[in-house]
């Protein structure tokens, strides 16, 4: 456990990790202000390093700007705000008044109130257990019994990186079907903002940001991350000064939306964990990859089932007879849960009706899905569904009945996308509605999954008759944790796949109450190579869903080989997404012979640490290496988009290894030096041509005496 101390003679905390160390302290007038994020520092070490408040020399320059451990608005403070508020007479000043703290084990909170009006402000520090991730929120209370307060910006933390020549910053661009990029680039002066002003995490950006001084490389460099822990709209700014100075800042919410605090109530803010790492990039998503599994997801020791889905081989034509056709196909694969995707509730036929209508459509299914579902189960293989529960179509029962349920404006035209609009969750009883829905589905029909998706972004997200409409940009999110925890504990078997239209809700919000996340919507196995490979900088294997679908990719159009294709998705929670009634006997024959392979090797790549050999490019080799917890056993994938001037194969450096230990190929018997395959390398032995790939398994040796 991470040990906190308190120097009342310096009025500083210091929290200690593992191998790193982070401190704050007071100012004369009571702000927080940041000390020390970085190695290892006893608390008699950290004095030394303890600043002193400069003076300043003229009206224009503050050398003590970019230091506040919140950066809060008021004053003479010019920094980007991560706290900003307007009182009830329109002040919006903030001015630090400390109160006390308390230390909990690996839990910090430090308490403050401001000097002249009814405001409790809490920062909030956890250091888990076994890793060096540091997490942060702010808590804000109205003590008062007048107006509200506006809450014009409160994010989670303000991360104070120390100051370096250069700074570069790692993060993911995108769009549907082309999520997870992944850019590195240096870091501008000024500000500069990521976010998601959807509503969702979005395919557009994620909630997480690397900075290094430009020179980190994937074994090698300082690295300091943070990550935000949200599913709704969100916000990072880095601001970097003429001095040399960066901060990062983030937290839930948007520009011009102002939710108020009422007399009496709180708001907390969704955590936003920093972490620093030395190692390169490769230790610092090891580390996160460990953080999540120990301390995110809900059933970390579980090993994830190989799914079969439906969709791409029936879209909306769902048939009692035809979903049996393909669970009796997939379970002669060894597939361990059958999803039904879109297609089998009200009146969809297509996406232009049934959202919302969550019964059984008893023209698909005379007998309601009891049969199929005891099919399915009688197969040896559980059973999951598609729901889209935030979502109504326009054509439903549901709309007909209470138009008003949905995120609206008077006046204003509601923008139909896919042909659905959105659901306000933030109205307790459209939320206790979709439990009720989701809860009587599952427990009536024995279901053990659900895929949750959610199609498009808000619009129009007004609140008409509630007195604070902006809230509903948090409430929504959050009633979504809440209906997804209920269900949980109401059904423990209950497992949750997230999914956004693909990756459009990836984060560690969502993560705490789902089992994996549906990575993208282009399974296109080079594609998915880059997005995969962006998706690992800070998520785990154990999380990422990836099928194999058929051929030609029904995004791309492209075609590769089946073996290129289950090698790419076996990198992760391998799944099956094809039409497999119609796949030939020689593809059927492979696909059970792969999917016997992945059950194999599923432990080392879900819950092993993941080492990225050689970074994915449009034609070149890449490689990625997973080694057991206990390093005993490896996997290493290695893929050959394309063959130029018949160059022979190169050698690949792997990594992880103990060099003084030998490894046994299982498929060849020939064993190695861990000290030649990390200087010299591995011949995976690819086959001829384009998309060549090989999955490699090493042992471990024992080593004599």
């Amino acid at each position: 456990m991470a040990e906190i101390v308190f120097d009342e003679s310096t009025r500083s905390w210091l929290i200690r990790t593992a191998a790193t160390s982070y401190a704050l302290r007071l100012t004369e007038d009571d702000t927080p202000a940041h000390v020390y994020w970085g190695p290892a520092l006893t608390p008699d070490q950290l004095a030394d390093v303890l600043p002193r408040t400069q003076a300043r020399w003229d009206a224009f320059n503050d050398p003590n700007e970019g230091l506040d451990e919140l950066a809060a608005d008021g004053g003479t403070r010019y920094w980007t705000p991560a706290l900003q508020l307007r009182f009830a007479d329109g002040t919006r000043a903030l001015e630090w008044r400390y109160l006390s703290h308390d230390i909990d084990g690996g839990r910090l909170r430090v308490h403050f109130r401001d000097r002249h009006y009814p405001l409790r402000v809490t920062l909030g520090y956890r250091a888990p257990a076994g890793t060096d991730v540091i997490e942060r929120w702010t808590e804000l209370g109205h003590d008062g019994t007048d107006g509200p307060i506006e809450v014009l910006r409160a994010d989670s933390a303000t991360w104070v990186v120390p100051v370096r020549p250069d700074y570069r910053i790692s993060h993911v661009t995108g769009r549907w079907a082309a999520e997870s990029q992944l850019l590195r680039e240096s870091v501008p002066h000024g500000e500069t903002t990521f976010g998601s002003r959807r509503g969702i995490t979005s395919h557009h950006a994620n909630p997480w940001v690397m900075l290094d001084d430009g020179d980190a490389t994937e074994r090698h460099g300082e690295v300091y991350s943070a990550v935000l822990a949200w599913s709704g709209s969100w916000r990072i700014t880095t601001t970097r000064s003429s001095t040399g100075r960066l901060t990062v800042t983030g937290g839930f919410g948007q520009d011009g939306v102002v939710p108020r605090l009422a007399p009496g109530t709180t708001l907390t803010t969704p955590v936003f964990a920093g972490l620093y790492s030395e190692g390169g990039f490769g230790a610092a998503s090891r580390a996160w990859h460990a953080y999540t599994l120990d301390h995110v997801l809900p059933h970390p020791g579980e090993l994830r089932p190989v799914l079969y889905n439906s969709w791409e081989a029936t879209g909306f034509d769902v048939t009692e007879a035809g979903q049996r056709a393909l669970a009796e196909k997939a379970a002669a694969l060894g597939v361990e849960l059958f999803v039904m995707d879109d297609g089998w509730f009200g009146a969809r036929n297509n996406d232009h009706a049934g959202l919302g209508d969550w019964h059984v459509n008893r023209e698909k299914f005379p007998d309601g899905l009891a049969p199929l579902v005891g099919e399915v189960h009688r197969l040896g293989m559980k059973f999951g569904l598609w729901v889209e529960p935030e979502m109504v179509n326009p054509d439903s029962e549901l709309y007909r009945a209470h138009p008003d349920w949905i995120l609206h404006h008077p006046q204003r035209t509601r923008s139909a996308l896919r042909h659905q609009l959105v659901l306000n969750f933030a109205r307790p009883d459209v939320a206790e509605w979709a439990f009720g829905a989701l809860d009587s589905l599952v427990g009536g029909h024995g279901i053990d999954f659900l895929k949750w998706d959610m199609n498009r972004p808000f619009s129009e997200a007004g609140w008409p008759a509630d007195g604070d409409p902006d809230r509903l940009w948090v409430e929504h999110t959050r009633a979504v944790y809440a209906i997804m925890d209920r269900l949980r504990a109401a059904h423990p078997g209950l497992r949750i796949e997230a999914c956004s239209g693909g990756g459009g809700r990836i984060d560690f919000g969502i993560m705490a109450r789902t089992d994996q996340v549906w990575t993208s919507d282009n399974t296109d196995a080079l594609d998915r190579l880059v997005i995969q490979h962006g998706y690992g900088q800070v998520y785990p294997a154990r999380a990422m869903s990836a099928w194999v679908t058929d051929d030609p990719n029904f995004v791309t159009r492209r075609s590769t080989p089946l073996r290129f294709r289950f090698h790419v998705a076996m990198a992760g929670v391998l799944g099956v997404g094809g039409d497999i009634v119609k796949w030939p006997e020689e593809d059927l024959a492979y696909a059970r012979e792969q999917i016997a392979l992945y059950k194999e090797i599923r432990p080392v790549v879900q819950h092993g640490r993941l080492h990225r050999l050689v970074p994915p490019s449009t034609d070149g080799v890449s490689a990625s290496q997973y080694v057991a917890a206990d390093g005993k056993r490896v996997v290493v994938f290695v893929f050959r988009q394309a063959a130029h001037f018949h160059t022979p194969e190169r050698p690949v450096r792997l990594d992880g290894l103990d060099p003084a230990a030998r490894y046994r190929d299982e498929d060849t018997g020939k064993v190695w030096h861990g000290a030649s395959l990390l200087a010299h390398g591995l011949f995976a032995g690819l086959p001829d041509g384009d998309f060549a790939s090989a999955a490699v398994r090493l042992v471990k040796l024992q080593t004599p005496g």
